[in-house]
């Protein structure tokens, strides 16, 4: 089947560029590979489907300030759009790759720490899925969310329930955690506004030390007792790291296009 494939991003390098602020215009005058969404200047990689009424969104988890996700996720979305025939984008959140700090601070920054459990963040990442949708006239949203990505996403499904058709977490975390106050959101304060409508698939790694297995499936029986539409991905021998990549993952994330 002949694919269209926009490979958008320059990854022969890190950049160092995501430090400045860009504005909305400076944004556009970048071309493809770029959308401004929540004041900030968003880089990402993009491989076409034969249309784009269905869109996967990939949503990377914690990694240093500054690193080229996209030269780790962009072989993963184009794995994904090649399984699933499904155009997929990997996103590159802001500080990482060529994506600006305008306003937000890195989910990697070591001086602000859970910045990706802050509902501060799950609202800027409602408002980068609703640009995109927007920008390729997109009927239904997939999102993938990988340990920060996963606990991002999750919250996210509860913040806009008629956002996302499909929702896939991996290696998250859901709970409050000690720290958590008033600036926090997390899916377990949004659970009972998630769509029933919705697929959703939780997926964990038996040797997982960072999201441990049972944090998955405490919340996944939740989910379940809530009435979701939610299925049980399970990767032996798998830690936390590409857990998302593994084939497992992406053969679950593939069940949810077929017919």
């Amino acid at each position: 089947m002949f694919k269209k494939v926009l490979f958008l991003l320059l990854v022969v390098t890190a950049s160092f560029s995501f430090a400045k602020n860009v504005s909305k215009q400076d944004c556009e005058q970048k071309g493809e590979g770029f959308i401004y969404a929540g004041n900030e200047c968003i880089n990402y990689a993009m491989f076409e489907g034969d249309d784009n009424d269905k869109l996967i969104v990939i949503v990377h988890g914690t990694w240093d300030e500054g690193s080229n996700v996209l030269g780790r996720y962009a072989p993963f979305a184009e794995n994904l759009n090649m399984s699933s025939d499904i155009s997929t984008i990997a996103v590159a959140l802001p500080g990482y790759s060529d994506s600006s700090l305008n306003k937000l601070k890195s989910i990697g920054s070591k001086e602000y720490n859970h910045q990706a459990a802050t509902k501060e963040y799950v609202q800027f990442l409602e408002k980068l899925v609703i640009a995109l949708k927007d920008k390729y006239e997109s009927k239904e949203i997939t999102i993938v969310g990988h340990s920060a990505g996963a606990m991002m996403s999750g919250s996210l499904a509860g913040l806009n329930p008629e956002l996302l058709k499909n929702v896939v977490l991996v290696a998250g975390r859901y709970e409050r955690p000690d720290y958590a106050n008033e600036k926090h959101l997390l899916a377990n304060d949004v659970l009972t506004k998630m769509n029933k409508e919705s697929k959703f698939i939780m997926i964990y790694g038996t040797k997982d030390e960072i999201s441990k297995p049972s944090v998955t499936k405490d919340f996944y029986k939740k989910m379940k007792a809530q009435g979701l539409d939610v299925q049980l991905v399970e990767v032996k021998d798998a830690g936390h790291i590409d857990l998302d990549m593994t084939d497992k993952s992406i053969e679950a994330i593939s069940s949810l296009f077929e017919e």
